[in-house]
């Protein structure tokens, strides 16, 4: 990673605490990136998160978590704010939105009370693809994001495929990978990529809320080319290669962090 003598690099990572975000952390910081986390936890889930920032700062990095609503106007704000007010010339250099926090209902259910609301397909899409737009419309603007910037949103198979209960966060991912091939368009100019990164099936704590999980994770196993899961660390290491001078090339894509997963339509017993 190259920087100015007065600059201080920041990735900016929305979705800090666990799985993809906690891994990109955790790899960015060992490529020398400063961290700046965003999450949100309740305090039995706090060790986990100062596990990942002492990762971060045995690195010789700053980590700066904030446990927030990142879809939270106001919060953004002040978090902006606080990067500007640092000495000499702060940058962040890399955007990861990996937040998932949505509502897993049907549309449609006979039982009462079990079927998705307007504001819950409200929120989801707005946590899980809109607050995307919103971040990097102020880090543009506040003159943080500059060229050279790297914009990365975390999407799914979900976001073509069905999956019960899913319909909110599947209309999220395809909303976010609309979003980031218009991002991609719109900041070219200024030497700045977007791209979305469509992970295989990996354990997380998000995909064990989702129904369903168990069996989805065997089928992944047998299906999956490489005999295995993703795991977070293969995606870290892909946005660590992204984000290196010689991908500034790489631009308004859907980028498979899968083993060749997707592409496989059928599984047999014997996978």
């Amino acid at each position: 990673m190259s920087t100015g003598s007065t600059d201080k690099i920041y990735a900016l990572i929305l979705g800090a605490s666990s799985g993809f975000g906690g891994a990109t952390a955790v790899k960015l910081a060992s490529d020398g990136y400063n961290i700046i986390g965003v999450h949100l936890d309740r305090a039995v889930n706090m060790p986990v998160v100062n596990e990942i920032k002492g990762k971060i700062e045995s690195y010789g990095v700053e980590a700066r978590f904030f446990n927030m609503n990142a879809a939270d106007e106001k919060k953004r704000k002040e978090i902006i704010n606080e990067i500007l007010s640092e000495e000499g010339s702060p940058k962040v250099k890399v955007v990861m939105h990996s937040l998932a926090f949505g509502t897993l209902l049907p549309f449609i259910s006979e039982e009462e009370g079990k079927t998705m609301t307007k504001p819950q397909m409200e929120m989801t899409l707005d946590v899980m693809a809109h607050s995307l737009v919103y971040w990097v419309q102020d880090l543009f603007f506040a003159g943080l994001l500059r060229e050279g910037g790297r914009i990365f949103g975390m999407t799914s198979s979900g976001g073509h495929t069905i999956i019960p209960s899913y319909g909110a966060v599947s209309a999220a991912k395809a909303a976010l990978e609309s979003h980031l091939r218009q991002l991609a368009v719109e900041l070219g100019p200024y030497g700045i990529t977007a791209n979305a990164i469509m992970a295989g099936v990996t354990d997380t704590p998000a995909l064990r809320k989702i129904p369903g999980n168990t069996p989805m994770l065997d089928v992944a196993r047998r299906k999956n080319p490489g005999g295995r899961l993703t795991t977070p660390e293969d995606v870290a290491g892909i946005i660590s290669l992204l984000c290196k001078d010689d991908a500034r090339w790489v631009s308004g894509g859907i980028i498979n962090v899968d083993g060749g997963e997707d592409i496989v339509s059928f599984v047999g017993q014997n996978g």
